[in-house]
């Protein structure tokens, strides 16, 4: 008889609290702004099955972790913690592999479900990379940073702004590419509202209240794709 999701899983010995795994998940979840509820619904489990996932020490089947993996927009391995400090893309690349342009609609989607970006500038030394914690409001791509920092300092410029996911398993991986006009957010009812909305501080630390947006005027992706 074929075992459903929501049936007690394996545990690893008898240790209950949350485990990397669990806490992987539930940030996860928690970024794409969805309930247990909804990532069960999702997956094909129920809440107190993902409930235990994020509470409890489990080993999950992989038939599950793949589902979970697929509805959070990440891979096992983010999951597990596999590919922790892996240094990414040296998979071989396979036979079978087209490269696939995202329309305007799938790449506003994919930008909706991550929450870290690269911003690229260009500052009197040269372009610059730099990544940051970013938000999507209405059509903007939003984000923090410090006053005198090289983002700040690049506002009424043309920048571009990327994010990617970049799976070793399959060998393949999708990318979007926003342009457009960097502009500091000055409206404090947009201030106070962006700040409402963001779901974690900045990564980097420090003080960073500085607001900035990008909408996009050009909005491209692509995505690596195999025949078979």
């Amino acid at each position: 008889m074929k075992s459903t999701p929501s049936t007690r899983p394996q545990e690893s010995g008898e240790s209950a609290g949350r485990t990397d795994l669990g806490r992987r998940i539930a940030a996860r979840r928690t970024d794409l702004g969805l309930s247990r509820e909804e990532l069960g619904q999702r997956c094909g489990a129920d809440a107190n099955y993902i409930a235990y996932l994020e509470e409890r020490a489990a080993s999950p089947a992989i038939s599950t972790l793949v589902r979970m993996a697929d509805v959070l927009g990440v891979t096992v391995d983010d999951l597990t913690g596999a590919s922790a400090g892996r240094v990414r893309g040296r998979s071989t690349a396979r036979l079978d592999t087209a490269l696939v342009p995202l329309d305007e609609d799938e790449c506003r989607t994919l930008l909706g479900t991550y929450g870290v970006g690269r911003i690229a500038v260009f500052t009197p030394e040269g372009p610059a990379v730099l990544p940051v914690n970013y938000l999507i409001a209405g059509a903007d791509i939003a984000f923090r940073t410090a006053a005198e920092a090289l983002a700040a300092r690049a506002a009424g410029t043309e920048v571009a702004f990327e994010i990617d996911n970049i799976d070793d398993v399959t060998a393949g991986g999708w990318s979007v590419l926003a342009v457009g006009e960097l502009e500091a957010v000055t409206d404090p009812a947009e201030i106070r509202h962006l700040t409402a909305t963001a779901r974690s501080q900045p990564w980097a630390g420090g003080t960073r209240t500085h607001w900035m947006k990008l909408t996009p005027v050009r909005l491209t992706g692509r995505r690596v794709t195999h025949e078979s």
